[in-house]
């Protein structure tokens, strides 16, 4: 059994339906921050479990649950007399495999017979009288959240409860955890989870004969009893003790250690490594179909890395996996196939792209960069690249990277990067040369030129450039970087030489030597004190908009 779709309807970032589709293998959720992989992670956990950041969500419904200008919208709507419906959270999963006859039926908001389970957190309409006369006032400024109730229907109509739902999920994040005591909460449950229950009393009965000893110390005795003289509530005893409390106190009062190194002094790599680890061993992991990691790659250097998704495949091969994550390396490596890329409330799934063998055979691990910031610039190599850099620090006075705008060199491979641009609506402008025939630049990019997609925008010189220099036989191309840059400066022999601290006597031998030395002259220009003009297909790339 596995998971084959999910509908996630107006929870967190997440604003009217979302739907993705799994594989029943691994699935790599990735995107920029705030794009929602943790909320399709966490949706899958609460439609299976019911469980949210470790509770039952029935106690922790709350308006900061639902998306945010869904609640304004319908808040605006009840303060202006004419309210909308009281929005409510849906979650679908759709099963793939056999299942109990009481999953089957067409109650989904697909409306086909198919199996699966349907979690709402929905208006209960039992307080009918009492909300109409809420919304007369007219003055309501959140979501009467005490009139909502979380509820599970299998898509035969029948209600359910979790402990009726045939998979099960676990949920991973190594990053989290608390301290009480010098003991870090998380790790002390996940250790527990890997014990038996013969195991677990032969701690909690040697746990409390520690207690027993502290007690019945004498020179305890002694401490306390001139603790309570010197206190001023005479009238109380006042005492030091140990935790004396429930019968599982052990699990926040001894502390783990690792190495004789107690777990919270660790460095963090080897916390959140050790936690995954554990977490995947442990017995509910185990048992569980579903496994769900939120961002493996935390804290972690490569090496350890490499060896903790080697460890994640392994424990994971008979079980399907959701993962979130920003790590190129991450997702190169359990596969570009089974990646999931969220922007903009969309989702594309990398195997389906007509680039994805392109995007396999990458060098690097780049393949993730146009997704994870706010705007790309795509250019054709590294001079390219650091002229962008250095046009864009001295129109803003500093670097695109520091407003999340990424200047990526991807060689000719524009189109494959605008096929993904263009689905996810990411922002993308392509700095490109004209190289003589500007005809053969629109032709390329006819589905984008003239702002035809409104988040793509492509620049080039639309002016083709000529003159007689000759190279070694050959016709000298004024229609690249260089020879524009020299234009765009009114081939200011003096300023360039400045730049690149040399001495041409004319203007060819320095085309000559921009041509021969394109990267150390962009260098030299991104380094330089003196400040240039730059072509207006660069200025026109570098908006910050």
């Amino acid at each position: 059994m596995s998971i084959r779709k999910i509908k996630i309807k107006n929870f967190k970032i997440f604003n009217g339906d979302i739907e993705i589709e799994l594989n029943p293998g691994i699935n790599i959720l990735v995107g920029n921050n705030e794009a929602g992989k943790t909320t399709i992670l966490e949706a899958v956990h609460i439609a299976l479990t019911g469980m949210y950041g470790g509770r039952n969500i029935k106690t922790e419904i709350s308006q900061y649950l639902f998306n945010k200008t869904v609640i304004n919208e319908y808040i605006e709507s009840v303060n202006a007399g004419n309210p909308l419906p009281p929005p409510y959270i849906r979650i679908e999963i759709y099963f793939e495999g056999d299942m109990a006859p009481e999953f089957e039926g067409n109650g989904n908001s697909d409306g086909n017979s198919c199996r699966g389970l349907k979690f709402e957190i929905a208006f209960n309409e039992k307080y009918n009288d009492e909300y109409a006369e809420l919304i007369k006032t007219k003055s309501i400024i959140s979501l009467p959240i005490e009139y909502y109730d979380a509820s599970w229907v299998a898509f035969s109509r029948e209600g359910i409860t979790t402990r009726s739902i045939p998979l099960k999920s676990v949920m991973i994040d190594s990053t989290q955890g608390y301290m009480q005591g010098g003991s870090d909460v998380f790790i002390s449950r996940i250790v527990k989870g890997n014990l038996d229950s013969n195991e677990i009393v032969v701690i909690s009965q040697a746990y409390r004969k520690m207690k027993e000893g502290f007690l019945s110390d004498g020179a305890i005795k002694e401490i306390n009893k001139k603790i309570n003289n010197n206190s001023a509530l005479v009238d109380r005893e006042v005492s030091l003790t140990v935790n004396l409390g429930t019968k599982q106190a052990w699990e926040t009062s001894l502390v783990t250690q690792v190495d004789q190194v107690p777990f919270g002094y660790i460095g963090k790599g080897t916390q959140c490594m050790l936690k995954t680890g554990l977490a995947l061993s442990r017995k509910r992991s185990q048992k569980a179909r579903i496994i769900l990691i939120e961002e493996p790659e935390s804290h972690l250097s490569y090496s350890n890395l490499s060896y903790l998704v080697k460890m994640i495949k392994e424990c994971c091969e008979d079980k399907q996996m959701i993962i979130s994550t920003h790590s190129s390396f991450v997702a190169n490596t359990l596969g570009l196939d089974y990646i999931l890329l969220l922007s903009n409330n969309k989702i594309v799934r990398m195997g389906d792209l007509k680039s994805v063998e392109f995007f396999k055979k990458m060098a690097g691990y780049d393949t993730l960069r146009l997704i994870l910031c706010k705007k790309a610039i795509l250019v054709e190599g590294d001079s390219d690249e650091l002229i962008i850099q250095r046009a864009y620090l001295d129109k803003y006075g500093y670097l695109p990277i520091e407003k999340q705008i990424d200047v990526i060199s991807v060689g000719t491979s524009f189109l494959r990067f605008l096929e993904i641009a263009e689905r996810l609506d990411l922002k993308v402008a392509v700095v490109t040369d004209n190289d003589g025939d500007v005809e053969a630049v629109k032709e390329k990019y006819k589905d984008y030129i003239d702002n035809k997609k409104e988040n793509i925008k492509i620049c080039y010189d639309k002016i083709v450039d000529s003159g007689d220099f000759v190279i070694r036989n050959k016709a000298y191309n004024y229609n690249t970087l260089e020879p524009k840059l020299l234009k765009a400066n009114d081939d200011n022999l003096e300023l360039f030489n400045k730049i690149l601290d040399k001495n041409f006597v004319d203007l060819n031998c320095l085309r000559k030597y921009m041509k021969g030395h394109k990267t150390e002259v962009a260098l030299a220009i991104f380094q330089s004190e003196e400040k240039i003009n730059y072509p207006q297909y660069i200025t026109e790339a570098i908006v910050d908009e």
